[in-house]
C-alpha cells in the first residue's frame, strides 16, 4: 500500500514529483520503468470516485498503456466497454428528438492500421486507480499519500523540496530533478516564478455527477458516450459513467448557486420528464485557456494542468498532460543514466509547447459552440415546422462539431517542426517525411504491433540486414546509448518498410521519429550525439 507518515520519506532522490494525480503517477511509471528512483508527493489519501473530471482516453494514451503494459488493464477495469458505444448524440432531451449523431467518435473505433489501441471512455479515477497500483509495483517508486510539496528551493547540483504531512510536521527531501505535477493551484509552479498566460471564459458551468437507476430507460436514442442535450430549460452535456446508473452532466452557463438549488430541475430537463435522481457531487467551473511563461527553471519542470489549461471539449486536456509525462519521462531518464546530454532536457518545452498551444486553440474552438448556441423555436414541435427546425439544427451541428469528435489528425498528427534534438528540424526546416513524427503504425502478421518490437531507448528500424546499420550501432555504443535494432525483413514488415522510405530510422523511446535516412556511416556519432542532446558538447571540440 502507499505510504502515508513523515517517517517514510528519503533523505534524497532521483525526481521527486509533486502531485499524484494521473499525470504524476504517468511520469513516475515512465521514470521507474527504466530505473529512475523517484518520490510521489499527493495530498489526497484516495482517489476521488465524484469528481472524475476526464472520461476519455484518446488512442495515444492508449497507445502508452500499452507500451507500460497496462492497456488490457485499464480496459478490464473501465466501467463502460468500448463496445458499449462510439456515438454522441445531439437530441432536445433523452426522452425527447433526437436533432443528429456522430458515429465512430473519439477513436472508439479500429481504423486498420492506423494506430495499435483504440481509445477508451473511462472515468479519470479509473485511470489514477490503476496508475498508483503500477506506481507501487516498481522498486524503484514509492508513492507518499497524505503530504503536500510546500517549498521548493534549487541550486545548480540539486533541488530542496519542503514536504509538510498531514499532521502539519515538515521535512526536506533533496532531489536530482522535480516534476510539478501539483494542477491549476501548483506550489512548485508560484516558487518557481513562473505564471499563466492567457484567459478564461465568461460563462461559467455546473458539473454534477447523479444516481438515476431508471434514467436510461427513458433514453429514446439507443446507447451513447455523451448526449449533448438542446432545450431552454437544461442545456447540458450528460453520459453514463457505467451501465449502472451513474452519471455525469455539465449544465452549461450555470453558476454554483443555482446548480445547487436547482440540481434535480436540471436533471429533470435532461431527462425530458420527471425522474428519481440522488446528486453524489456538484462541481462548478469555468473554462480556463491558459499556459505558463515557462515551463522549466533549472532543476524543475511542470507538466499537465500546472504547465497548462484547455476546456475540455473533445477530451484533450488529460491526455495531453500523460504526453508531457511520457516526453520528460524518457529524457530525465537518459540524463540520469548518463547518455542524455543537457540538450535533451533543454528540448522539453520546445516541443511540448506547441502541441499545448494546438489543443488550447482546438478545445478554444470546439467551446464556441455548446448547446446554448443551438437553441432554436420547434425543436420538439410536430409537423413540417418541427422538421425543418431539426433538419437546420442538424446541419449546424455537423458543420460546427464534427471537429471535435473526429480529431484523430489532431491527436496522431502533430509533428515537432523544430527541435535542437531531431537532427532535420533543428533550425525548423523540413526534416524527412516521418522525422519529427509518431512513427507510423502497422500490425503484424501474429497480431503484435510494430511499436511491441521497439525498445525502451532508441530503436534503429532497418530494412536490410548486414552492415547498413553498423555506424550507428557502433557510434551509439561508444556514446553509451542504449540501442534496439529492428530488421524490418526479417519481421516480415517489407510492405511497411517500402512504406517509410528511408533505409534506417531512429526511433526515439516516445515512439517518434528522431531520425531517417539511407546512409549514416559519415557523420553517425554528430548524429547519435544530436539525438541524445550533446551535440553542443561535439561542435565545441572539432574534430572529436
Amino acid at each position: 500500500m502507499p505510504s502515508d507518515g513523515k517517517k517514510h520519506l528519503p533523505e534524497h532522490v532521483q525526481v521527486l514529483i509533486a502531485g499524484g494525480g494521473p499525470v504524476g503517477l504517468a511520469a513516475a511509471v515512465e521514470l521507474g520503468r527504466r530505473g529512475v528512483g523517484c518520490l510521489v508527493v499527493e495530498p489526497r489519501a484516495t482517489v476521488s470516485r465524484t469528481r472524475p473530471r476526464c472520461k476519455t482516453l484518446n488512442v495515444r494514451t492508449m497507445e502508452h498503456l500499452r507500451r507500460w503494459g497496462l492497456a488490457d488493464r485499464l480496459r478490464a477495469r473501465a466501467p463502460l466497454p468500448a463496445s458499449w458505444s462510439q456515438d454522441v448524440v445531439f437530441c432536445t432531451s433523452l426522452a425527447g428528438r433526437e436533432l443528429s449523431r456522430f458515429t465512430g467518435v473519439l477513436g472508439l473505433v479500429p481504423e486498420g492500421d492506423r494506430f495499435a489501441e483504440i481509445g477508451q471512455q473511462a472515468p479519470q479515477y479509473v485511470l489514477e486507480e490503476l496508475l498508483r497500483d503500477a506506481v507501487e509495483e516498481l522498486d524503484a517508486c514509492r508513492l507518499v499519500l497524505g503530504s503536500r510539496v510546500v517549498a521548493v528551493r534549487q541550486d545548480a547540483d540539486q533541488v530542496s523540496v519542503t514536504v509538510e504531512d498531514g499532521a502539519g510536521d515538515r521535512s526536506v527531501v533533496t532531489a536530482d530533478y522535480v516534476i510539478g505535477c501539483d494542477g491549476p493551484r501548483s506550489v512548485v509552479r508560484e516558487q518557481m516564478g513562473s505564471r499563466y498566460i492567457g484567459g478564461e471564459a465568461l460563462r461559467p458551468n455546473f458539473g454534477m455527477v447523479f444516481e438515476s437507476a431508471e434514467l436510461l430507460e427513458h433514453v429514446r436514442h439507443g446507447p451513447a458516450v455523451q448526449y449533448w442535450v438542446v432545450n431552454p430549460s437544461a442545456p447540458a452535456l450528460v453520459g453514463p459513467l457505467d451501465r449502472t446508473g451513474t452519471w455525469w452532466a455539465i449544465a452549461f452557463g450555470v453558476d454554483r448557486p443555482t446548480g445547487e438549488r436547482q440540481a434535480q430541475h436540471i436533471i429533470d430537463g435532461v431527462a425530458g420528464r420527471p425522474v428519481r435522481a440522488k446528486v453524489l457531487s456538484t462541481d462548478p467551473w469555468t473554462a480556463r485557456m491558459q499556459i505558463v511563461d515557462r515551463m522549466r527553471h533549472g532543476r524543475v519542470f511542470l507538466a499537465g494542468d500546472a504547465a497548462h489549461l484547455n476546456p475540455p471539449f473533445g477530451g484533450h486536456g488529460l491526455n495531453t498532460g500523460i504526453g508531457d509525462a511520457v516526453d520528460l519521462g524518457w529524457k530525465l531518464a537518459a540524463a540520469l543514466a548518463g547518455w542524455g546530454g543537457t540538450g535533451l532536457l533543454d528540448s522539453y518545452e520546445g516541443e511540448r509547447r506547441p502541441v499545448q498551444e494546438r489543443v488550447i486553440d482546438e478545445a478554444t474552438a470546439n467551446m464556441r459552440v455548446l448547446s446554448t448556441e443551438l437553441l432554436a423555436d420547434n425543436l420538439d414541435g410536430e409537423g413540417i415546422e418541427g422538421a425543418e427546425a431539426r433538419r437546420a439544427a442538424g446541419a449546424r451541428i455537423q458543420e460546427t462539431k464534427k471537429a471535435e469528435f473526429h480529431s484523430l489528425d489532431l491527436v496522431l498528427g502533430l509533428r515537432i517542426a523544430s527541435s535542437p534534438v531531431v537532427p532535420g528540424v533543428r533550425d525548423g526546416e523540413e526534416g524527412g517525411e516521418w522525422t519529427g513524427a509518431r512513427l507510423p503504425h502497422v500490425f503484424l502478421e501474429d497480431g503484435r504491433s510494430v511499436y511491441d518490437l521497439l525498445g525502451d531507448h532508441l530503436t534503429l528500424l532497418t530494412r536490410e540486414g548486414g552492415t547498413s546499420g553498423a555506424a550507428l550501432v557502433a557510434a551509439a555504443h561508444e556514446r553509451g546509448v542504449p540501442l534496439t535494432v529492428v530488421n524490418l525483413s526479417e519481421a516480415g514488415l517489407q510492405d511497411y518498410a517500402e512504406l517509410l522510405g528511408a533505409r534506417m530510422l531512429l526511433v526515439r523511446p516516445d515512439q517518434v521519429v528522431g531520425w531517417a535516412g539511407d546512409e549514416a556511416s559519415e557523420d553517425a556519432l554528430a548524429l547519435v550525439d544530436t539525438l541524445r542532446g550533446s551535440a553542443q558538447r561535439l561542435e565545441a571540440a572539432p574534430g572529436t
